[in-house]
């Protein structure tokens, strides 16, 4: 059940948005097309256990976690891992936009008054998310038990008391006349079954976390795969009973699992209580995002396809980056979409069931090469996910592609050529730094050069040199001044303090402070001899005052490293005040 509580949120949560969904599509033909909920959604829960049954068969081949990405990498190749890869990006960015909008629909429903700030308590439920991701409080099990069990029994209270009335309880939203316009005929049948198809994401999510069962981790992982798939189909077909029977269409500001939860329990506390639960599962659904995407992105990472610093953690375990990139992509996606569901919904599914399908097709391959006892049978029924996965993708996009889908077929490609890109980079700098080979012997230079740069004789300049002279066999402290006067004054108290150390001092009539050490250094290193120059900066003891700071020495680093192939080094001396 820990497990279930765990890793089902996503998929046992989209019972809020799959049925709507569903509706939403056949009311084009008039509320008479409704009775057609019942057979599509059966269609959509055949699907369902199909795939619990081949995802049991990812869990026992990948008991490491078999996520479409793994599985494409191993046993499909480079290219299959990088659509499998930009699918997961895309599901992720869009579980994250599209539970988050859900819930704010569910609270809506009980506050009315909430409904015209859908936007805004979508970002905010954004921003608690990673601000909660970013101090690295990770999810629990047994912390999220409680809420998974109230979802259930609360849905499974709406389906049971619902189908137990002869006429709903209460009647909530403000109703709506959908004059058809749509004949009821196969293309808008494919349209309500692709938008329902948004019921089965997350069920993939089990066989990726395999390693977090306890052993015998195989087996308690497929009986939570088929758990999953028991709870939702059973939820999916009893809300469809409902929806057909009493001709369920959809009111203002009211969302259809929230009309069957009033027409079961009645408008009283239960119906809030029920619609308050249904947002907070939404929101921990959301959250699941926020534990895949980061690790998603470290992996590609270390494959070389992402940039390395996605495979940084904190002082806490939590990728930062990635935990921030999923923030502004989601929040990017909310503003973009003004936090419709229902414009989400056709961008959704389509990401899902690009990683279903390379999953199943992983396994086929997989069969076909090992052929172990029995793998004939195993491969047909990974082969019949696969064909109906591809099935389904397809009608997802043929019939959502001037809803939005053209998005995903325009991100998925753009980001496996950006992945590629990526890799190619890394490859040609491991090239070039001839990483993995055992180098010439290192170059032996002539005695080391340090280059001190100071504006005058104070305890910073003692501080500086002191370091220098630990570090190189020759030492010159310079200064750049304009003023013939204060060149003089520096070079007396030079002459007084007396460090054994050689003092230039370049003139710069043009008020100049960078370009002059920078010229200086280049024709110090002219002579090949080994050149450091030692930047002292003062760091104040609080954050707050650094920008009284002179920022002149991170300017000429800077420039420095951008010029030259010197040593640049930063010397903090740290203030007390």
């Amino acid at each position: 059940m820990e497990g279930l509580a765990a890793l089902s949120l996503d998929a046992l949560s989209s019972v809020a948005y799959g049925p709507e969904a569903i509706v939403l599509a056949l009311v084009a033909a008039g509320t008479g097309a409704l009775t057609s909920t019942l057979p599509i959604t059966l269609a959509i829960v055949f699907l369902l256990a199909a795939l619990v049954v081949s995802y049991g068969q990812v869990i026992a081949v990948h008991p490491d976690g078999g996520g479409a990405y793994a599985v494409a990498k191993k046993d499909l190749g480079a290219t299959s891992s990088l659509l499998a890869a930009a699918s997961l990006v895309v599901d992720y960015v869009l579980t994250v936009a599209v539970s988050l909008t859900a819930g704010a629909d569910a609270l809506a429903s009980a506050f009315p008054a909430l409904a015209h700030d859908k936007l805004l308590v979508c970002l905010v439920g954004l921003a608690l998310l990673t601000a909660v991701n970013l101090r690295g409080v990770t999810e629990s099990a047994r912390v999220l038990m409680l809420p998974t069990v109230l979802f259930i029994m609360a849905i499974l209270g709406v389906i049971v008391l619902g189908l137990f009335r002869s006429h709903p309880a209460a009647v909530v939203g403000t109703p709506q006349s959908f004059p058809a316009h749509e004949s009821l005929g196969l293309l808008l049948v494919l349209k309500a079954f692709s938008s329902g198809c948004s019921a089965l994401t997350g069920v993939e999510a089990i066989a990726n976390a395999v390693p977090t069962f306890r052993t015998p981790r195989v087996k308690r992982a497929q009986r939570t795969e088929l758990m999953l798939g028991a709870l939702l189909g059973l939820m999916l077909i009893g809300l469809a009973v409902l929806i057909r029977r009493d001709h369920v269409a959809p009111r203002g500001h009211v969302t259809v699992l929230a009309q069957l939860t009033a027409g079961a329990y009645g408008d009283g506390w239960a119906y809030y209580a029920t619609n308050l639960i249904v947002t907070l599962v939404l929101l921990l659904a959301a959250n699941t995002s926020f534990g895949g995407l980061p690790v998603l992105m470290s992996l590609l990472a270390r494959d070389h396809r992402l940039p390395h610093l996605f495979g940084l953690r904190a002082e806490r375990p939590v990728y930062r980056y990635g935990v921030v990139a999923l923030a502004l992509l989601a929040a990017l996606l909310l503003v973009a979409t003004g936090a419709d569901t229902h414009r989400l919904i056709p961008l959704f599914a389509i990401g899902v069931f690009i990683g279903f399908t390379i999953s199943q097709l992983g396994l086929v391959r997989h069969w076909a090469t090992g052929k172990p006892d029995g793998w004939r049978r195993r491969a047909l029924i990974n082969g019949t996910g696969a064909l109906l996965t591809t099935l389904a993708g397809v009608i997802l996009l043929t019939t959502k592609f001037l809803e939005g889908a053209w998005v995903v077929v325009v991100a998925v490609p753009l980001m496996m050529l950006l992945f590629a890109r990526i890799q190619c980079y890394y490859t040609a700098v491991g090239e070039e730094l001839e990483l993995g080979r055992i180098p010439r012997p290192p170059d032996r230079r002539a005695a080391s050069l340090v280059i001190v740069p100071l504006g005058e004789v104070s305890k910073l300049a003692r501080h500086a040199i002191g370091a220098a002279l630990a570090l190189g066999d020759e030492v010159v402290a310079v200064a750049v001044h304009a003023d013939p006067d204060r060149s003089q004054a520096l070079r007396d108290s030079w002459d007084r303090w007396n460090p054994g150390v050689r003092l230039d001092i370049i003139d710069s009539p043009h008020h100049s402070l960078v370009q002059p050490i920078v010229d200086y250094v280049q024709r110090a290193a002219e002579d090949g001899r080994q050149v450091a120059v030692l930047i002292p900066e003062v760091e104040p003891r609080h954050r707050r005052y650094e920008i009284l700071q002179n920022q002149r020495g991170l300017l000429l680093a800077t420039v420095l490293r951008a010029r030259t192939d010197v040593v640049v080094c930063l010397l903090p001396y740290r203030l007390r005040v």
